[in-house]
């Protein structure tokens, strides 16, 4: 590629804006034009997060009367429900064919609208929900490469289907009584005041949340029907732990008849055996592994029962599950390594 990429985000002062930010300076064919945040609209970025006063980045901007035009590339870091109706506004109004708009919120992940209604609310622009793709890039690469508006998985999805989908497809693993018990770090929530997120509320404590009820069961389930072609059901358990960053997700299994938990890590090495980003590990991976990267890594271990299997899978929440894979999308849209801007080492201390 010889001219770099134009570049707007929407909700640029939140955690993903900011790690999107920070993943593109590192990105040889990024070049962030517009930085839209309404309630910090005016003030430079680095007035919100001084670490950043070293670099020249666009003044924060109120989204009325921006000009995409000369954009190639619209990231959406803003919250569920408050993105469709903005991305419908910008189609409408630019109707050049390349450019991309990449979503990191939910509201173009479901297929199904009554499934949106159940978990999110009324959806706003239907139309484009048909055309969405649902961007987990290791399972849908093809059709990222041609889709003009792509919807990035929510971050336990990641962490839970890029193990589960290839076991599935392969028949492996049965997609009844599936178990996932998933932590994550606090700026899971956003940055957004809430009162269980201060300070002395997740410190030194552990709590589960949304038990049976958490909004991104309907993207896990939908996902996993689609490769299994069935109607299962996932009992998924959210639980805050006191950490920045982070999932790890431990997830219950049943085999499928005459397979063992050594054909589920060939499936799996197969399966990611050329993929950067995803790693079978030979021993049990923690959120440390992979804290400042967009790396998934897995394990797979007997379980006592005979019929099942115990997978652990760790992400960085706000990397592979939000503005990394967002990145990695954006590459594969335009047809780049997917690595540009990616390869980065963790931060474990």
């Amino acid at each position: 590629m010889n001219n770099k990429l134009k570049i707007a985000i929407i909700g640029a002062s939140g955690y993903t804006g900011l790690e999107l930010i920070r993943l593109l300076q590192n990105h040889q064919f990024a070049d962030i034009k517009i930085l839209i945040a309404n309630s910090n609209a005016g003030k430079n970025l680095s007035e919100i997060y001084p670490h950043l006063d070293i670099i020249d980045l666009p003044k924060l901007i109120n989204i009325e009367g921006v000009s995409f035009s000369d954009i190639d590339v619209v990231f959406s870091c803003l919250p569920h429900n408050h993105s469709q109706k903005i991305i419908a506004d910008i189609f409408a109004s630019y109707h050049k064919k390349s450019l991309k708009i990449i979503d990191l919120a939910a509201d173009f992940r479901l297929k199904n609208p009554e499934d949106y209604d159940q978990f999110y609310g009324k959806h706003q622009a239907l139309e484009l929900q048909k055309e969405a793709i649902y961007a987990l890039p290791e399972m849908n690469r093809e059709k990222i490469k041609k889709s003009r508006l792509i919807a990035c998985p929510g971050c336990y999805p990641t962490s839970i289907l890029l193990p589960l989908l290839p076991l599935l497809n392969s028949c492996l693993i049965k997609p009844d009584n599936i178990i996932s018990d998933s932590k994550s770090g606090v700026t899971g929530a956003g940055r957004s005041l809430k009162i269980g997120n201060l300070f002395c509320e997740p410190n030194e404590n552990i709590s589960a949340y949304s038990i049976a009820s958490h909004r991104h069961i309907a993207e896990i389930e939908q996902e996993i029907n689609l490769i299994s072609k069935s109607d299962s059901k996932i009992d998924f358990t959210p639980h805050l732990i006191p950490v920045n960053r982070g999932i790890l997700s431990t997830i219950y299994v049943d085999l499928a008849d005459g397979f063992n938990e050594q054909d589920l890590i060939n499936c799996l090495k197969t399966k990611y055996d050329d993929e950067y980003f995803v790693k079978i590990s030979d021993h049990i991976p923690s959120i440390k592994e992979v804290s400042g990267t967009n790396l998934c890594k897995i394990s797979v271990t007997k379980a006592r029962s005979s019929n099942k299997a115990i997978i652990v899978s760790a992400i960085d929440n706000l990397i592979k599950g939000a503005s990394g894979q967002a990145v990695q999308n954006m590459n594969i849209t335009f047809d780049l390594d997917e690595r540009e801007g990616l390869e980065i080492l963790g931060t474990r201390y």
